[in-house]
């Protein structure tokens, strides 16, 4: 199973910051299929890929340590593709997923960790 994270810190209001995750993740061709104040998990649209390589986008909030300009969000992205080569389907949306938000002008990116 193919599993890469990320954490963000970002400088936006926290009540801004759902609704502005869900149309970065539409627009990079994810469906959300459930969503609460805190958690997002979408998936991407069977079709172009075999079942294994789906890919499921999993986005935690952290509203504890969140103050009114800062927010702190982890990404895990997955699928059940074994991870035999470096540059697989997993890490391409990966990739995708993490310049997006770290280049979207609806919040300063403060801090970017992957691992």
């Amino acid at each position: 199973m193919a599993r890469y994270t990320c954490s963000f810190l970002v400088s936006v209001p926290i009540d801004h910051l759902q609704p502005l995750l869900i149309e970065l993740l539409q627009y990079c061709g994810l469906e959300v299929q459930y969503y609460t104040a805190d958690y997002i998990m979408a998936r991407e649209i069977p079709g172009n890929v075999s079942f294994s390589k789906l890919v499921t986008v999993e986005v935690l909030i952290d509203k504890s340590n969140a103050t009114e300009t800062e927010t702190r969000m982890s990404i895990v992205i997955k699928n059940e593709e074994l991870p035999l080569k470096l540059d697989n389907h997993c890490r391409q949306v990966f990739d995708f997923v993490r310049q997006e938000i770290e280049h979207s002008r609806n919040w300063h990116l403060i801090e970017s960790l992957a691992g």
